[in-house]
């Protein structure tokens, strides 16, 4: 089998160690997706694999083998890119990758009436995408130079 990454076919590697991460960063050399905290608190490494959210530094490649994996560089262009410049949604821009890929996902949970923590009305379709809504579902993903204001305003302006 082979694991898809942004379209392409890669083998998985020999090694049943190696983390989705290193497989993409060091044999795919695709940079975008970051080492953050390497322990799956930050969600700089995040990625998708089948659509879904994933920590990549907590993944195992192996578990993606026959599933499809798509990383930054496989969204670009994506409406979530120009919003977050528009609206200043990044700083240094470490954990902007992980981020958008997060929101990406979070927006098709919305979008699939999936409901969170703080969601207030769980018979709603859609469910209401307030900022706190917002808050809640990228808690996982931390931007330290503190751009969570823009990444608010960048993901709702998508979403609606």
């Amino acid at each position: 089998m082979a694991i898809e990454v942004n379209g392409a076919d890669v083998a998985a590697p020999d090694d049943p160690r190696v983390s989705l991460l290193d497989l993409l960063r060091d044999h795919l050399h695709l940079t975008g997706t970051k080492v953050g905290c390497n322990q799956g608190a930050c969600g700089a490494c995040t990625v998708l694999v089948d659509g879904a959210r994933v920590l990549s530094c907590l993944t195992l490649a192996v578990q993606a083998d026959g599933r499809t994996v798509t990383t930054i560089e496989g969204l670009d262009p994506h409406p979530l890119q120009a919003a977050f410049v528009a609206h200043d949604g990044l700083q240094c821009g470490y954990c902007t990758p992980g981020q958008i890929c997060a929101a990406v996902a979070m927006l098709d949970e919305v979008r699939a009436g999936v409901p969170s923590y703080v969601t207030e009305d769980l018979s709603a379709d859609p469910v209401a995408l307030s900022r706190e809504e917002i808050r809640e579902r990228m808690s996982g993903n931390l931007c330290r130079c503190g751009a969570h204001n823009g990444i608010i305003d960048a993901i709702a302006e998508v979403a609606a």
